[in-house]
Parts: C-alpha cells; sequence; structure tokens
C-alpha cells in the first residue's frame, strides 16, 4: 500500500468514526439542517450535545435567521462536493459566476495561519502603522491566543488599535460574539468609535438598555444573548449577584476591558467580573494607560487574565516573561513622533496663574499655619494625622469645599458618644466654619482670576465660541463654580443656564455620558465643562477645546497627566494650552500652592517631555498612592521634590528587585529590536518582543485577501445590478457620481440586519426609511466631522462602506444565493482543457480554518493553487463575452469524483509543511504549561483545561471540499485567436489510489 493511499484511508476513517465532539463545521461552510441552508458563522465543541455552530439562513425560507443548532440535537449535513451540479450562467459577462466566486471568497474566513492584517486600509482611520502594531501583535502567533494588554499612554488612540483589532478577528471568524467593558462615561463615546471608524455596531447595554431588555424578553432569559456585540459598563456589570449567573452561561469570541488598571485588586467586584470572563472568551483585550500599581503581584494578577501560564512567580518574573502579551508606546515614541507630524499638535507649558489670596483667605491661612500645620514642631489640633492636608487642600479648592470638609468632620466628631480629646478640634472646626461660611465669590481670588483668565486670555464670553474644559478635585467647587461663573462671564438668561455643564462621579451613566457628548458637538451652546477627576480618564474632550484648566491641582503626577490627556491626544488640531490657578500667600508657613500644586505641574510637564509620561517618576503607579507618599513626606519634613525623587524600595520596604522590573517594564516602550525566538534554559520559546511583528512576511507577496474584484466598491456596484436591475425603482436608489454618496431605502430583509446598529444612530438618522452610504473616504470623514458641530446628532448621516458595513455583508449573501443549492457555474474561459475550481479548508477541533487554498484542478491531476491569479490569466472578469455554451453539464460532472481526489491528495502531501508554523508555538505552550506548577486540584484542572485548549488549535480530520465553478475551453476557438490558451502542465507521477467518498452526515 503507498503512503498516499495509506493517508487518504485514513483520513476517510476519521471521517466516517468521527464523533460528534469532533464534527468539523469552519466559518464559511454550508450546511444543510431541517432541509434548509445555512452558513456557519463560528462553531464550538460541547460536552453533551455534540457541536455548537451558529448560522445565518441562507435559503428562502430562512433567509438572514439566525440559529444555532447542535449536532448531537440536529442532522447537520455538510454539502457533499462530489454532489454539486454545474449549471450554466446565462448573465452578462458571467456577472453572476464572478460575483458568487467573490462572495465565496469574502465569506470565507482567514486561515489561523494568516498573521498579516487584511483590512487595515479600508477604515475610516488614518494610516499610522504605529496604530496597526497591537492588531499585527495579537495576531502574531507569539501568543496562543489573541490576548493583548495595550499599555498604550494616554492620547495615541487604544480606541483605534482595538477597533482595527476587532475587524480583524471578525475577517478570521473570530469576532461573531463581542463584549466590550467600559467605565460608564465613555460608553457612547466607544461605541460612536467603532461605528463610525469601523462599521462595528455595539448595542448599549447601559442600565437603561438592560432594563429595557429585560422587559422584553421571556422571564429569566440571559439578556446576553439578545444581541451579538454589546458594550456595557463595568460599573453595571461588576453587579456579579445579579449578573453572575448570565455571564457564566455565555461564550465570547472577544472581550474588551477599558481601563483594566481597575481590575487589580483581587477580590474586589471588578476583579471577579474579570475573572468570570477571561476563561469564557477566546480574544481578550486588556487596555489602560496606567496598568501598573507598582506591586508586581498586583500586575501578574492582570496579566494572567491574559496567560495563566505566563508567569510562573507572581514576585519574581521579568519583563521578557510578558513581552507577547502587551504593547507600550509614548508621544514621544520615536515611531509615534515621527508618524504624528502635523496630526497631533505638540502640547504647550503648563502656566501657572498666581492669584494672591484675599484678606478673608489670609485669615483662614493663619488658622490653618497656627492651629491645624503648625511649622515649628508644635502638634496639630487634629488627632487624625493625615485630616488637616485633606483641610488644606479643600481651601486650596474653593471656600465651598473647605465649608462642607468642616462640616462633614464637625458631624462626625458630635455623633461620637466618647468625645474625650475632641474638644479642640471641634473648636478649632468651628472656628474655621464662621471663617470660611461668609466668604463669597468676591472673597476667592481664584474665582477673580478664573474669570479674567476666560474672558482675556482664553476668550470665552456670549460672543465667542471658545470652549474650555475646568477641573476640580471637588464635587462642591464645581457646583458653586456653575452658580455664580455664567453671570461673571457675562451670560444672561436662557444662556446663562445653558453655557457651563457639570461632571462628576455623582452622575448617571446616562448623565456623564450626555455631558461629554454636548461637549464635543460644536453647536450646542454649552462653553465651560466644569469636571472633576471623572473625566481624567478616557474621555474625549479635544473635539472642540484645546484650553484646559486646573482650578485646583491633583497631588498626583499621574492625576495631572490624566487630566491633561483629555485634550492633548490624537487628533487635537491646536496645540494644547494648559493654566493651574495657584493661591499665593503672605502669612509665614503658609502651605499655599506653591509648595506643592505648583512644583508637581513643573514636575510633570518635565517628565512628560523627556519620558513621554510622568507615570514612572515616583515608583508607586497609582494616582491614590502619590497623593498618600507625598502628604506622609510632608508630615516627616521633606519637600515635594524630596518625596519625588526618594526611591521607593527604600521607603516602602519592597523588594529592591521589583525596581529593576518595572524599569524593564518600562524601558519596553517602543522596542523594535527583533530577536530570534530561540528557547532559552528552561525550554521556554522565546516570542518577539512587545510591537515586533511585521505587517507582512517579506518572503510572501501574495495578497491577504484573494479578490477578483478590484475594490468593494466595484464588487457592490455589481452586486446591485445583479441582486436589484431595477433598483432605481424598487429601491429609490439614487447615486451621486460626483461625490460618490449612495442613496436608497433598505428593504425589509436589510432592516431586519439593522437592528444590530445602536438605537440611537437609528432612530436619530432614520436608517429604517433611508440609507446614505459611500466608498468616498473623504465625504464619509466630513460627514463625521459635521456631526460633530451639530447639535441634534453626533451621528453622521453619511456612513462608510467597508467589508464588514452590514450593506456589503448584506450583498454578499444575497449573491451567494443567487446559486441554487450546491450549484457550481460553467465558465467559457480561455483554457486547453476544463479547470475546476477547488476550495479547500483545514479546520481545528473549535471549526477554525487553519488552512485554507483556492485551487484549479483538472481531471488529470494538474493543479494550480493560486486561483485568483489563474482566473485572471483566463480572461476572467467585467469585459469577457458569455457565448451562453455548456448548457449540459454531465460530461464535466462526470470528472467530479478525479477531480476531487487529486484536491485532497494535493492538500495532504502539503498539509505537514502548512502547519508547521500553527505547530511550533503550540508545542512551545504547552513546553511551559508542562514547567506550569499548581498546587490546588482547581489548579490542576485548569492546567488540563489549558492543555485541551492548545490541542484543540491543531488541525484534525480531513479537508472539507468545495466545487466552485468550472473554467472551460471556447468550442468556437480557431487556431491563433487570441492569447495563448492556458494549461495548468503535466499531471503528477503519483496518483492516488482511492475515490472521494461521500462525507457522512451527523446526527
Amino acid at each position: 500500500m503507498t503512503a498516499v493511499q495509506t493517508s487518504v484511508e485514513q483520513t476517510g476513517a476519521e471521517q466516517a468514526g468521527a464523533t460528534s465532539g469532533q464534527d468539523q463545521y469552519p466559518a464559511g461552510a454550508l450546511v444543510v439542517v431541517r432541509d434548509e441552508e445555512w452558513l456557519v458563522k463560528s462553531s464550538m465543541p460541547t460536552s453533551d450535545d455534540g457541536t455548537r455552530i451558529e448560522v445565518t439562513g441562507v435559503s428562502e425560507f430562512v433567509r438572514d435567521q439566525e440559529a444555532v443548532f447542535f449536532s448531537g440535537l440536529d442532522r447537520i449535513e455538510l454539502l457533499d462536493p462530489g454532489a454539486t451540479t454545474l449549471v450554466m450562467d446565462d448573465s452578462p459577462n458571467y456577472r453572476r459566476s464572478r460575483l458568487f466566486l467573490e462572495a465565496v471568497l469574502r465569506r470565507t474566513a482567514l486561515p489561523q495561519s494568516e498573521h498579516r492584517l487584511a483590512l487595515a486600509d479600508s477604515f475610516l482611520m488614518d494610516p499610522l502603522p504605529y496604530q496597526r502594531r497591537p492588531a499585527q501583535l495579537a495576531l502574531s502567533g507569539a501568543n496562543l491566543r489573541p490576548r493583548l494588554l495595550i499599555a498604550d499612554v494616554v492620547g495615541l488612540g487604544k480606541t483605534l488599535e482595538i477597533g482595527l483589532t476587532l475587524a480583524e478577528l471578525i475577517r478570521r471568524g473570530r469576532g461573531e460574539r463581542i463584549l466590550v467593558v467600559t467605565p460608564q462615561h465613555v460608553l457612547e463615546q466607544f461605541q460612536h468609535e467603532l461605528w463610525t471608524r469601523f462599521a462595528i455596531p455595539l448595542v448599549r447595554l447601559d442600565s437603561v438598555g438592560i432594563e429595557r431588555i429585560q422587559r422584553e424578553i421571556p422571564a429569566g432569559r440571559n439578556p446576553f444573548t439578545s444581541f451579538k456585540r454589546v458594550i456595557v459598563s463595568i460599573d453595571t456589570l461588576k453587579n456579579t449577584d445579579q449578573y453572575q449567573h448570565h455571564l457564566e452561561q455565555i461564550r465570547w469570541d472577544a472581550v474588551v476591558i477599558d481601563e483594566s488598571h481597575n481590575l487589580i485588586n483581587r477580590g474586589s467586584l471588578r476583579n471577579q467580573l474579570a475573572r468570570t470572563l477571561a476563561p469564557r472568551t477566546d480574544a481578550l483585550i486588556l487596555a489602560s494607560a496606567t496598568p501598573h500599581n507598582g506591586d508586581a503581584k498586583s500586575f501578574a494578577e492582570l496579566i494572567r487574565l491574559l496567560d495563566p501560564v505566563a508567569i510562573r512567580d507572581p514576585e519574581n518574573y521579568r519583563a521578557a516573561d510578558i513581552e507577547h502579551l502587551f504593547i507600550r508606546r509614548t508621544k514621544i515614541s520615536p515611531e509615534v513622533r515621527e508618524q504624528m507630524k502635523g496630526q497631533w499638535a505638540d502640547r504647550g507649558p503648563s502656566r501657572s496663574v498666581h492669584c494672591p489670596a484675599t484678606p478673608a483667605e489670609e485669615r483662614i491661612f493663619e488658622e490653618l499655619a497656627a492651629v491645624w500645620l503648625p511649622g515649628d514642631g508644635t502638634a496639630s489640633v487634629s488627632a487624625v494625622p493625615l485630616f488637616p492636608y485633606t483641610l488644606l487642600k479643600s481651601f486650596l479648592s474653593s471656600p465651598a469645599a473647605l465649608w462642607a470638609t468642616v462640616s462633614a468632620r464637625i458631624r462626625t466628631l458630635e455623633k461620637k458618644e466618647d468625645r474625650s480629646g475632641t474638644e479642640a478640634e471641634l473648636a478649632a472646626l468651628h472656628r474655621l466654619s464662621e471663617l470660611a461660611a461668609g466668604l463669597t465669590e468676591a472673597d476667592s481670588a481664584k474665582f477673580a482670576a478664573l474669570v479674567r483668565l476666560l474672558r482675556e486670555e482664553i476668550g470665552v464670553g456670549p460672543a465667542s465660541e471658545t470652549r474650555v474644559v475646568v477641573f476640580s478635585e471637588r464635587v462642591q467647587t464645581l457646583e458653586w463654580l456653575a452658580g455664580v461663573l455664567p453671570a461673571a462671564l457675562g451670560f444672561r438668561g436662557r444662556a446663562a443656564r445653558d453655557c457651563v455643564r457639570v461632571m462628576h462621579g455623582g452622575l448617571s451613566d446616562e448623565q456623564q455620558m450626555d455631558r461629554v457628548e454636548e461637549f464635543g458637538l460644536a453647536d450646542t451652546p454649552v462653553r465651560v465643562l466644569l469636571t472633576g477627576d471623572v473625566a481624567s480618564e478616557g474621555v474625549n474632550l479635544h473635539r472642540q477645546c484645546h484650553q484646559l484648566v486646573h482650578y485646583d491641582v491633583p497631588w498626583s503626577l499621574i492625576r495631572i497627566e490624566q487630566r491633561n490627556g483629555r485634550i492633548d491626544r490624537y487628533g487635537q488640531a491646536h496645540p494644547p494650552e494648559f493654566r493651574a490657578l495657584i493661591l499665593t500667600s503672605e502669612v509665614e508657613g503658609a502651605k499655599d500652592d506653591t509648595v506643592v500644586a505648583e512644583r508637581l505641574l513643573e514636575r510633570e510637564d518635565q517628565a512628560h517631555r523627556s519620558l513621554g509620561t510622568a507615570e514612572a517618576v515616583t515608583g508607586l503607579y497609582r494616582a491614590e498612592a502619590e497623593e498618600r507618599s507625598l502628604i506622609q513626606d510632608l508630615l516627616r519634613g521633606r519637600t515635594v521634590d524630596e518625596s519625588l525623587d526618594t526611591p521607593r524600595s527604600a521607603s516602602d520596604g519592597r523588594d529592591a528587585g521589583l525596581d529593576d522590573f518595572l524599569a524593564d517594564f518600562f524601558g519596553s516602550v517602543d522596542a523594535t529590536a527583533e530577536r530570534a525566538g530561540d528557547p532559552d534554559a528552561d525550554g521556554r520559546d522565546e516570542p518577539s518582543p512587545a510591537g515586533t511583528p511585521s505587517s507582512a512576511d517579506p518572503d510572501d507577496a501574495s495578497p491577504v485577501l484573494p479578490r477578483l474584484f478590484d475594490s468593494t466598491a466595484h464588487f457592490v456596484d455589481e452586486a446591485l445590478r445583479e441582486v436589484y436591475p431595477d433598483a432605481r425603482d424598487r429601491l429609490e436608489l439614487d447615486r451621486d457620481q460626483q461625490s460618490g454618496l449612495i442613496s436608497f431605502r433598505p428593504p425589509a430583509e436589510l432592516i431586519h440586519r439593522l437592528k444590530a446598529l445602536p438605537s440611537d444612530y437609528l432612530r436619530e438618522q432614520r436608517l429604517r426609511e433611508r440609507l446614505l452610504v459611500t466608498f468616498n473616504r473623504r465625504l464619509a470623514e466630513h460627514s463625521l466631522q459635521r456631526a460633530r458641530q451639530s447639535s441634534t446628532s453626533s451621528w453622521p448621516e453619511i456612513s462608510l462602506l467597508t467589508d464588514l458595513h452590514p450593506v456589503v455583508e448584506w450583498l454578499t449573501d444575497k449573491v451567494l444565493v443567487g446559486l441554487g443549492r450546491q450549484e457550481a457555474p460553467m465558465i467559457t474561459a480561455n483554457v486547453a482543457e476544463p479547470i475546476y475550481l477547488v476550495q479547500g479548508v483545514y479546520s481545528n477541533k473549535l471549526g477554525r480554518p487553519t488552512v485554507v487554498k483556492w485551487m484549479g484542478v483538472t481531471r488529470q491531476g494538474a493543479i494550480d493553487d493560486s486561483m485568483v491569479s489563474l482566473l485572471h490569466r483566463c480572461g476572467i472578469g467585467p469585459s469577457m463575452a458569455n457565448k451562453g455554451r455548456y448548457r449540459d453539464g454531465k460530461p464535466l460532472r462526470e470528472a467530479l469524483p478525479d477531480v476531487l481526489r487529486w484536491a485532497e491528495h494535493f492538500l495532504a502531501e502539503r498539509r505537514d509543511a502548512w502547519e508547521e508554523p500553527l505547530r511550533e508555538p503550540i508545542a512551545g505552550y504547552k513546553r511551559r504549561l508542562a514547567a506550569w506548577h499548581q498546587p490546588t486540584l482547581a489548579g490542576e484542572r485548569d492546567k488540563d483545561r489549558l492543555a485541551d485548549l492548545a490541542d484543540s488549535l491543531l488541525t484534525t480530520g480531513r479537508p472539507l471540499l468545495r466545487v466552485l465553478a468550472v473554467l472551460v475551453p471556447d468550442p468556437d476557438r480557431k487556431e491563433g485567436d487570441g492569447p495563448p490558451l492556458v494549461d495548468l502542465g503535466p499531471p503528477p507521477l503519483s496518483r492516488p489510489a482511492v475515490w472521494w467518498p461521500r462525507p457522512a452526515s451527523t446526527r
């Protein structure tokens, strides 16, 4: 028996004896269930019911319907390629055949072996290579699954990097079910970016959205099964008592968690949420500009969500151990700096505006210096060491904040049954309360300076459109300013109510999102956004604003940097300007803003310009820890500079080795050196450094996406002509040839698909009545910018048609059903003998393609595995003539068994070579897994689960074959006519000995 015969017979035995848990249904395959035809979107083996497959209806009665089937419960038939019916195509220029072939190419998921980006140039984003690198790293194969921490510093465009990564996963059939988890105040912003830039619709399930869905679905039903792609706030989802059961029943293709540094504290609700989601998703993307809290063990907790095996000892590991799992750059990183020229204005300095204290404020400074913060060694009147600095910071914010802090402390002390030892503090508090209670805006030097600054320097007023964001740590300060600032700026009547908006953590998620959206729209009357530090993380405030004022300054470099990053970020067209109000005093020993705040501003500015971030200056990596440490050092008599420059390993008792790790971690910013993947001493395969994957293999110049049409626009244009020849009347379609705008009324089947779009967008743009779309990137960008000038809606009227857009997907599926079940067209072409176009797909146990080949095959076994190139050589294109020949396909059908036998033989001979790049990282992972010691039974179960996962990624079983079309010679062609005929050459010498068997159906 020959080796080839043995191989084919073994794979045949595998197919015949497969259990339901091993059934292969790769994304893009066609199956028949309940006598209807379905397109496989994704599949996953289950422990009890065989393979779970998610499908979309293709045949007439189920078209566009979504369903889930289990091979253990339903009869699921993979269509037998040997039973393909060959049909005549009578469309002009073989348009139907060309569209069908293109649709199959588009609907087939890219294989696991394809690491290059396929869609990077097709979205509404600038072509910046640094923003592509996270997607490249996620798909590089350096990690077993697409799992990544995007740790770029504030403002570089992490949302765009996430969007591109998700888009690439969708194209690979690995992004059907997506969950995005963000802070509540950025829900709409994130949702907006992913739709307008990438055509990825996310249904927003804020607290109101989940409540609405639960009213609409049957009692007890999981709300997260109603939509495939959702975005929800972490504050809503962390309620594990309410949602834990629902989350445990869902498996996701991809989960994104923004501001993921909030997940670190083990045992917290956010950490419990992350630990619930991490094992229930294939891809996991974490994003944070401040991912490290200075504790190696806590950071290991974050990394282990991505890969439990990456870190063996959570107290002793290196940056090199995890470089395949994170990427981090700053604005001054060489690649970012060079690529951002002209697209991100350099920031201006942080300018201090000195505000000499008023007489009323000086009396408070005297009281604080004498009683609460004496500098002569006298003990403070307060028994709580840190409370005097709480008082000081409140006062430096505003008289309103001071009065609120004093009042709250008085109430706390007066509630105590035993007041012994508190009389002096209570008396001092009452004196402060009397000093603060009568103060008005006329007694506030900062308020007077703010009004002058806004009116005279920045130009905020009734006749100006200039906007400014004003930060304060204290809610009382924000609300006080909102009451007195409009009139001081000259606003009257309704304008006084509308010119200022307040945002802080006490508002609901809807209110916070409304404030952000209103400030970002150009024609709204808002001129001043008064906000607390709830807006210092993740919020875009730069669309209409480049002016920021620190009304009070946080005692943390990280918090100052986060605030500044709201307007100093990618897309900022003007140099960001920062000012801070610095209250000064003549009182001896007064700790005014020149003592702490002004020095912190200078140090943050220095760190930003020299390092690109201030995060690592103190070595504490958390705003709260920085402030607490600074106050403790001030109590010890240290200056701000002495506190900032104190080595943290000496001051907090940590292992000095941790600082080496942190130096490695932050030193890896913008790492560009390539390293060989040689195993180290413990057998670990070293991946390339973070951010180093190339966008293409220099030895492989083939296109990532095989395409028969030269553009998506050309495909859509031809598809509309084929599917809706009367589109002008039936769809009321109108096309502006000059601008590229396409307008039409969506039919019912497309409206059904549009339900996945954001509900606000559907309603505000009335998309169920008319769609406005375009392939003109400039027009789409202009529409997006125009929406930001509108007070009615931030959603653009015109959307860019990308490969992922519901309109393109709808037309692609319409083309696919243009032929009957398992029909393949016959195309007269410039060929010497019939050439059968065959698709071959190897899959893993998860039903994901590992190898996809597009072949031209003759009956004698000659094969060309570059189908698109072959089609072009054979003259297949829009100008070819359809002569209407070969009405009878019977002679060609008789050759199908030979053709399929040769195709499988070709694939089997080359399978090992194609699989080699997949096997190496899986083998390396299994070696690391074997060395991962787990002392508990639960840990060993996790280890077994990860081993099974690694095995499930390997190719298994026989390839699935599909006959797509037959190229047949022109019988009217005479010798010497036209170009030479395409001939695939001589057949191979070795011949497989077995016939193609029909695949068994599964029950």
